[in-house]
């Protein structure tokens, strides 16, 4: 049922393995396990994707928090209620609780196929999954550090009598480089786990259990689990660790968790920086300093004194001056100068005026 995801397997470890046998020994098992671990370089980098997607989600899901302990105390035990109400939060915020595993999910298979490409291969076997039975002997016979990568750190039957009859290869060096590769698997998976705890920021009740859970659980589980992986598996999960630990420390650099000292410092460096020199006044200008509670003005205030030195009439606020036929003296009822005439008619100049008010109006005192 899954043969052709086992022949897409085999195929891409094909194509590395001819590329580097072009300046490699084909039968050399540092062209091989160069192979295994581009294998891990192509599968992550169309995982990249899907793997920011999940990063992004985390982070939306920690924004929500607050609003998620909200939710918790309005509906109390009605769960039902609670579970609607967070459906319609998620739908809102745009937030998918399954983008967390995306970048887990294709992996899996992944891994149970190389694990089943690499246990079915042997010496002087036939060929499978796209190789031909050079390729497959090839791959059978190529050994790290004199333990082939087809051999595991305990084998049965016919597979452990044909890799065993292979010149210079025995157990020894076999269980050696298994259990180097074990441990390190081991400890690479802990440290990942670490990171990813780092960078999902605090978490409480059964979340830190999981998460407690998969921290000391998995490297567990695997330690016990290597001793019957394939040294080529062995080298793919230390490759693939490696890969996570720097892809997180990429991640944690360009997008920390919210709330965390590397995100308040982003986002103070992210702060517009202003020059104190852009503020500062021209060389030989006088600084301006306006004085709290006043504002420039936006216009000068006409003044009361014409151009000839005398005080012009101010009509009192609300007047509007006129004569009997509704024309003032001196221009029309619009304000336009009547007939193009001249300036108006002063105080102490001949000619009258139409509305009456005392004599000093609008005049200042003159020293």
């Amino acid at each position: 049922m899954l043969d052709w995801l086992y022949t897409a397997i085999a195929w891409v470890m094909k194509q590395w393995h001819a590329l580097f046998s072009t300046f490699l020994p084909p039968a050399s098992g540092l062209a091989w396990a160069l192979s295994i671990v581009f294998l891990v370089v192509t599968i992550r980098v169309l995982l990249f994707r899907l793997f920011v997607k999940q990063v992004k989600s985390q982070r939306a899901m920690q924004e929500i928090q607050p609003e998620i302990q909200k939710l918790r105390k309005q509906y109390g035990s009605d769960k039902q209620g609670f579970s609607q109400a967070m459906m319609a939060l998620n739908k809102e915020r745009g937030v998918n609780p399954l983008a967390g595993c995306l970048p887990i999910l294709p992996q899996i298979p992944i891994f149970l196929s190389l694990f089943h490409v690499l246990r079915r291969i042997a010496p002087d076997k036939e060929g499978l999954y796209s190789w031909d039975d050079e390729l497959t002997d090839q791959a059978a016979r190529a050994d790290l550090f004199g333990a082939p990568i087809s051999s595991s750190f305990n084998m049965t039957g016919r597979k452990e009598e044909l890799i065993l009859a292979l010149p210079g290869v025995d157990y020894t060096n076999i269980r050696i480089v298994a259990f180097v590769l074990i441990v390190i698997m081991c400890f690479t998976t802990f440290f990942t786990q670490k990171q990813i705890m780092k960078r999902s920021g605090p978490v409480e009740g059964q979340a830190a259990m999981v998460q407690k859970l998969l921290l000391y659980g998995m490297p567990l589980s695997l330690f016990v689990s290597g001793f019957f992986f394939p040294i080529g598996v062995l080298l793919y999960w230390f490759t693939n660790n490696l890969w996570t630990l720097g892809q997180q420390f990429y991640i944690l650099k360009k997008l920390p968790p919210p709330g965390s000292p590397a995100a308040l410092a982003k986002a103070a460096a992210d702060k517009p920086q202003i020059d104190p020199k852009t503020l500062a006044p021209k060389p030989g200008a006088k600084p301006v300093r306006p004085k709290p509670g006043t504002r420039p003005a936006s216009a000068a205030p006409a003044s009361p004194v014409d151009g000839d030195g005398g005080a012009a009439d101010v009509p009192p606020a609300g007047a509007t001056p006129a004569t009997g036929n509704g024309h003032v003296e001196g221009g029309s009822a619009n304000g336009r100068p009547a007939g193009g005439g001249g300036a108006r008619p002063r105080t102490g100049s001949s000619g009258s005026r139409s509305s009456a008010g005392p004599a000093n109006r609008g005049k200042r005192k003159r020293r």
